[in-house]
């Protein structure tokens, strides 16, 4: 999908991925840290470049297991994020979570749209889930504009849900159902003019 910053597309994560991951990690702490789950390791531990055979094993594991679609976000084939669908449930709920980061310096492009859009498509057709859910801090306002130029809706508000910085804090619930988009959210942005097809 085309979007103003480039060719946005949406891969596996790989091992080589280690060295861009762990460099934008580390470089945009201040634009990630204050968004993210707290965690008892320093910064620089859980995102060095020796963090991301871990990571990588995790999210490797979870997908062989179905419990996780993990996603490289790529812009004119350059690693420039990471998105998770999360939390995958079959049966009678057949739903997911979606979690996504972007570098800063690809922030404002529509990079971060096309990759949650096109991975909604993915959970809907080819994984064949129903619903997808992601929280959102109510004072972080680009997410919400991301996740609302895609199709998900507000829901609701989660009390202290989620500790981030040292502190529990209030997220947002937003969801999309198959129903709500049913030509698609790559459709939707087509439609508003936010994207093109390559």
């Amino acid at each position: 999908m085309i979007v103003p910053a480039g060719a946005v597309e949406l891969r596996p994560p790989r091992l080589r991925d280690g060295g861009a991951w762990s460099s934008i990690r580390l470089r945009d702490r201040g634009h990630l840290e204050r968004w993210e789950p707290s965690s008892p390791e320093r910064w620089e531990e859980r995102n060095g470049v020796l963090a991301w055979p871990s990571q990588y094993g995790a999210l490797r594991r979870m997908g062989r297991q179905g419990t996780a679609l993990p996603f490289v976000i790529a812009v004119n084939g350059e690693f420039v994020g990471q998105l998770t669908i999360g939390n995958v449930i079959r049966g009678a709920l057949c739903s997911a979570w979606v979690g996504y980061w972007v570098a800063s310096t690809r922030v404002g492009g529509g990079v971060a749209s096309a990759a949650v859009a096109l991975a909604v498509d993915h959970a809907f057709h080819a994984a064949g889930l129903h619903r997808l859910e992601a929280t959102v801090r109510p004072d972080n306002g680009p997410s919400l504009r991301v996740l609302e130029k895609v199709g998900f809706r507000r829901e609701g508000l989660y009390r202290r849900y989620l500790n981030v910085e040292g502190g529990w804090h209030d997220h947002l619930c937003l969801a999309v159902t198959v129903e709500d988009l049913p030509r698609g959210a790559v459709h939707a942005l087509v439609t508003q003019g936010r994207a093109r097809l390559a």
